[in-house]
C-alpha cells in the first residue's frame, strides 16, 4: 500500500478544510492541547457567511477564534464537554452562546458512539504520519477514536510538533481511514505551570503524609496538585504508580526524582496510564516516543473497576468548595460555571473500592477577596444552583492547610466538627454558629 501516495492524494489547506463546514452542522475540533487550532482560525474567518454551526471541543487551552469572531451566537454555537478558564469565559457570558455538557468523562466514548448522533466533521491535530501510514493522537487519545467512527468527514491537522504518545491503544489512525488531511507546523498548545505557596505547600504536606511506598496516584492540575507533585518528588517514598486521567507536569517533576517505577501496579506494570496529557513544553518532550508511558481511551483511565482493580490506589483531586456535609463542588458556585465533572467522582470512588485505596480531596480553607476579606472555603451549605460533584456519602478524606481528615463513616455533627477544625480559624465561629442553625453541632463541641 502506498501510504506517501494516499497522503498527497488527501493533502490540502485549513482554509479548504474549514470550507466543508456547512450551516447547522456539528463539528468536533479536538480536545485539550490537541484543539485543531489552523482549523478554529481558519472558520473564524468564515462567520458572516456561516450560521447555526455548532461546535464541540473541551480544554482548550487558548482563546478560541470562533469565540473571538462571533461575539452573538448566531453563526457559531460551541459546545464543551469540559471547560478551561477560556470556555469558562464564553459560557458564564451568555451572549457568545457557548454551553457546558454535563456527563462524566468516563462516559463520553460511549455517549459519543450511541447517543450523540453522527457528526458532520471530525478534526484534531495529530503527530506526523509514520512508515506504516499512522498518525498519533495519543496526546489526546481520550474520545478521539470515538468520535472518528460517528464522524462523516474525519480531517487530520497534522503538525510536525505534536509528540508521539506510545504504550496504550485507540491512540493512532491510519491514513487509509481519513478524509483529508493539512499541514499546520504551530507550536504546541501549553499549558503554563500553575505556581504554588506556603498555603499549597502545607496542603501537600499533609497530603504527602497520608502516602506510602507502592501506591498507584492520580493527580489533577493546578497550584495545589503542583505542590503536592513538588513534594513527593522531594520525599522518600518510592516505586510509586500512575493511572490517571490527566497526564500533567507534575508526573514528570515525579518521575526525574525516582519516584514512578509502576512495579507495584495490579496491570499495566511499569507503565503510567493516562487519557489525555496537558501542560508545558517540558512534559511533552518527556512524553515524545516514551514507551514507559501508556496512552488509552478515558473510559479505560477513568473506569471505576480499573481503578479500584489497583491496590493502594490514591486520588488527589482538588475542589472549590466544600459544604459542611461534607458535599464537595468541583464545577460551579452558584449558577457560575467553572469546570466540569471530569473524573472526580469516578477516582473518588475506584479509589475507596481499591484495596488500600485512599481518595483525598484537597483545597486551600480560604481565599482573601479583593477587599481582603477572607472567604471560606468550607461552606454551610452550597449557594442555589451550585453542583455537588461528589455528595457525602462519597467523601473520604479531606485535606486543607489546617490538617487533613477521615470522613468515612462521620455522623453529621462529627463531619461538621472535623470541617471546621479544617476552616481557617478566622472564619470557624461563624461556621459554627451555621452549623447550630443546621442541627448538626453539639454544645459539647465547644
Amino acid at each position: 500500500m502506498d501510504y506517501k501516495k494516499m497522503y498527497e492524494e488527501k493533502l490540502i489547506t485549513a482554509d479548504k478544510a474549514a470550507g466543508m463546514v456547512k450551516d447547522g452542522d456539528w463539528v468536533d475540533i479536538g480536545w485539550c492541547s490537541l484543539t485543531a487550532k489552523a482549523f478554529d482560525e481558519a472558520l473564524a474567518k468564515r462567520v458572516d457567511e456561516l450560521h447555526d454551526v455548532k461546535i464541540k471541543g473541551g480544554v482548550v487551552p487558548y482563546k478560541l477564534a470562533i469565540g473571538e469572531a462571533d461575539q452573538t451566537g448566531e453563526h457559531f454555537i460551541y459546545h464543551s464537554w469540559h471547560s478551561s478558564g477560556t470556555e469558562r469565559n464564553l459560557i458564564n457570558n451568555n451572549k457568545y452562546g457557548a454551553f457546558f455538557i454535563p456527563i462524566k468523562y468516563s462516559e463520553l466514548p460511549r455517549y459519543v458512539r450511541e447517543n450523540a448522533g453522527r457528526l458532520n466533521v471530525a478534526v484534531t491535530q495529530v503527530a506526523p504520519m509514520d512508515k506504516h501510514g499512522n498518525f498519533n493522537f495519543g496526546l489526546s487519545a481520550s474520545h478521539a477514536m470515538a468520535t472518528f467512527e460517528m464522524a462523516d468527514k474525519i480531517i487530520l491537522e497534522v503538525n510536525e510538533n505534536v509528540p508521539v504518545a506510545l504504550g496504550g491503544y485507540q491512540n493512532y489512525i491510519n491514513i487509509k481511514d481519513v478524509d483529508y488531511v493539512y499541514e499546520a507546523n504551530s507550536d504546541m498548545l501549553t499549558l503554563g505551570k500553575a505556581k504554588f505557596g506556603e498555603e499549597e505547600l502545607q496542603v501537600a504536606e499533609h497530603v504527602v503524609g497520608l502516602l506510602r511506598d507502592g501506591d498507584c496516584l492520580q493527580i489533577g492540575i493546578g497550584g495545589l496538585p503542583n505542590a503536592i507533585g513538588s513534594e513527593i518528588a522531594k520525599s522518600d517514598l518510592k516505586d510509586l504508580g500512575v493511572h490517571t486521567e490527566m497526564y500533567v507536569d507534575s508526573f514528570v517533576d515525579m518521575a526525574m526524582a525516582g519516584k514512578i517505577t509502576g512495579r507495584k501496579k495490579n496491570h499495566d506494570i511499569g507503565r503510567q496510564t493516562y487519557a489525555f496529557a496537558a501542560g508545558s513544553q517540558e512534559l511533552y518532550d518527556y512524553i515524545d516516543g516514551n514507551e514507559e508511558l501508556m496512552a488509552v481511551p478515558v473510559d479505560y483511565a477513568n473506569d471505576i473497576d480499573a481503578i479500584a482493580s489497583l491496590d493502594n490506589f490514591v486520588s488527589i483531586n482538588t475542589a472549590m468548595e466544600v459544604d459542611l456535609w461534607g458535599q464537595i463542588s468541583s464545577e460551579t458556585v452558584g449558577t457560575r460555571h467553572i469546570s466540569g465533572a471530569g473524573g472526580a467522582l469516578d477516582f473518588i470512588l475506584g479509589a475507596y473500592r481499591s484495596k488500600g485505596g485512599r481518595s483525598i480531596v484537597a483545597l486551600k480553607s480560604s481565599r482573601v477577596d479583593k477587599e481582603g476579606k477572607r472567604i471560606s472555603n468550607i461552606v454551610p451549605t452550597f449557594k442555589p444552583g451550585t453542583q455537588a460533584t461528589a455528595v457525602r456519602s462519597n467523601t473520604h478524606y479531606i485535606a486543607t492547610e489546617q490538617g487533613i481528615k477521615n470522613f468515612k463513616g462521620l455522623s453529621t455533627w462529627q463531619a461538621a466538627e472535623a470541617l471546621i477544625e479544617l476552616a481557617h480559624p478566622d472564619n470557624r465561629d461563624e461556621l459554627i454558629k451555621e452549623a447550630e442553625k443546621l442541627g448538626i453541632w453539639r454544645l459539647s463541641n465547644k
